[in-house]
């Protein structure tokens, strides 16, 4: 096995794109999006007969103090159909944990170089039985979502909705509610409805130049669409359309009009489209019954299995300055 940087878009996107339910937010192009939004970015995997088994994204984010830390958002990603279970590996066969081991070990390297605290990292894979200073910390990207598989006919996708799904879907198409899809050129209608569901639902947003600069990426790759009522958007979401999976990724509704439920009819718009479009699976991106009720209640509507991931963790490279990092985080966290 060889450590690697990876600096070809096709190789990434091949390996990454291969993985079922596939990770848009470890594809080349989330990767370009935040080398505007962010700071850099740098790819590094693991081969095997010059083959990837194994891949990360590695975002590099800024701290006080001159001070930064690497984030691999829902990575790193190893492709486990090469690796044969334990009762069936040779001597000297790769195995998952020298996998993880050999490409922490080249991500700690370039850390050295970049005065880099630690990796924050949200892996789909179990943290265990390895050798490495990893903490369990607060999650980034949700470690339980749902995902509904679009191998069905849309005739047992709609016999899977909850019955009330089904009826607000039809409700809306009878009030004569609209999906159309729309490129950056209507940004600005997004980002209303965007400062209206903040606000009415009392979550945080991401600033207005993050969702601008996504809406710039290929259009293959990010779709914006809109429901309409009476030619006026009402409602609207963001999807990533990447391997074998669409992923609903952000969504945003008016405070006006909500009896004629076009979220509904939006997102069956969307399952619909991703599955048109070949892909196997939609990721609504994330459940939790207790933070998110009413969200976690629409999108559970449409079906789907539930997937729970372990969470979001950190591999410490500096323990003396994580821990002041960790104290520093706590206090702020209090206000």
């Amino acid at each position: 096995m060889d450590a690697v940087k990876i600096n070809n878009k096709k190789q990434l996107n091949d390996f990454v794109g291969a993985q079922k339910h596939s990770q848009f937010l470890q594809s080349w192009q989330w990767g370009e999006f935040h080398k505007v939004v962010s700071e850099n970015v740098f790819r590094v995997g693991v081969e095997d007969g010059g083959k990837l088994i194994a891949a990360a994204t590695i975002i590099k984010k800024a701290l006080p103090m001159g001070k930064k830390y690497f984030y691999c958002p829902r990575g790193p990603i190893i492709d486990k159909s090469q690796i044969p279970p334990a009762a069936h590996r040779v001597v000297g066969q790769a195995n998952p944990k020298q996998i993880i081991e050999l490409l922490c070990d080249t991500i700690k390297q370039i850390a050295q170089e970049e005065d880099a605290m630690f990796l924050r990292f949200d892996p789909t894979f179990q943290i265990t039985d390895y050798q490495l200073p990893i903490v369990k910390t607060i999650n980034i990207e949700p470690d339980q979502t749902l995902i509904l598989n679009l191998e069905k006919s849309e005739a047992e996708l709609l016999k899977g909705m909850h019955p009330k799904t089904r009826y607000n879907i039809k409700l809306a198409e009878k009030r004569g509610v609209k999906i159309i899809e729309a490129g950056s050129d209507r940004f600005e209608e997004f980002w209303q409805l965007m400062c209206q569901t903040g606000e009415r639902d009392n979550f945080r947003t991401h600033g207005i130049s993050y969702y601008k600069e996504m809406l710039k990426a290929d259009n293959d790759f990010i779709k914006l669409f809109f429901a309409e009522y009476k030619g006026k958007p009402i409602s609207s979401i963001i999807v990533a359309f990447f391997g074998d999976t669409a992923t609903y990724a952000h969504g945003a509704s008016s405070n006006d009009d909500r009896n004629v439920m076009a979220p509904y009819l939006l997102q069956w718009h969307c399952i619909k489209s991703a599955k048109e479009l070949g892909h196997k699976y939609y990721d609504f991106y994330g459940i939790n019954s207790k933070r998110w009720p009413g969200v976690t209640r629409f999108k559970k509507g449409f079906g789907g299995k539930e997937v729970n991931y372990p969470g979001t963790y950190d591999l410490v490279f500096d323990k003396n300055w994580y821990g002041i990092y960790k104290m520093v985080r706590k206090v702020r966290r209090t206000f």
